[in-house]
């Protein structure tokens, strides 16, 4: 989570230049297309996760980038291909406190800094980019100027419990994380790293503090 200045100014113009580029291409009436229904696969998943899935590919707003969707509400992650068929779904770790926004200036702090109220996993659209935390491990940056990733489960302190949180049947077991998405080390392994490891691709953090349509209909404006 903790960013340093000096790295953040570099990968902020790189990253900033990506996003223009890779922005949603809103049209007029976008939002009476009929939705295509995305393909989970047979995978258990909530209406507004399927919702969201099926508004990015009625809009083509992942730009034929692969996509992920992360279902706060439900802690759980899916990864799609360009295509829109689903490569894989996990649970996933979030941040201990709900909400929808960052704090501002939050990647920059020490992580010991981070307030427990302030440890929100930010809803929203962002270009991630695959790339290295401070300790060399590979990452996929979602926003890299708060210092929100989706990374592998970390060995933690024994009272976090994470693996056991992680196979929990309740969402509410899945708040510990500073901000990330953490998913299990095979996940990310076989799905995360070779969809979104080598090239960007397109995260959707559905919030849970408003309607997922709000999510959307912000960009198509």
């Amino acid at each position: 989570m903790s960013i340093k200045s000096s790295m953040l100014r570099a990968a902020a113009l790189a990253l900033g230049a990506l996003a223009l580029l890779a922005a949603p291409m809103a049209k007029a009436g976008s939002e009476a297309q009929p939705l295509l229904p995305a393909d989970f696969a047979g995978e258990a998943a909530s209406a507004e996760a399927r919702y969201a899935a099926s508004r990015v590919l009625a809009a083509s707003d992942h730009l034929g980038l692969p996509f992920v969707i992360v279902d706060k509400k439900n802690a759980k992650m899916f990864v799609f291909g360009p295509g829109g068929r689903l490569r894989g779904a996990s649970a996933v770790l979030l941040g201990l406190a709900s909400g929808d926004h960052a704090v501002p200036g939050i990647g920059e702090r020490e992580l010991s800094r981070i307030l427990p109220a302030e440890r929100t996993t930010p809803a929203g659209r962002f270009v991630s980019q695959p790339g290295r935390n401070l300790q060399g491990e590979e990452v996929v940056w979602v926003n890299y100027r708060d210092g929100l990733a989706i990374h592998r489960l970390r060995p933690g302190s024994s009272q976090e419990q994470r693996a056991q949180r992680l196979a929990s049947g309740s969402p509410a077991d899945n708040r510990i994380s500073l901000g990330c998405v953490v998913v299990p080390v095979a996940f990310y392994e076989a799905v995360v790293g070779p969809t979104l490891g080598r090239n960007p691709g397109v995260v959707y953090v559905l919030p849970e503090d408003s309607p997922v349509h709000a999510l959307f209909d912000a960009h198509a404006q």
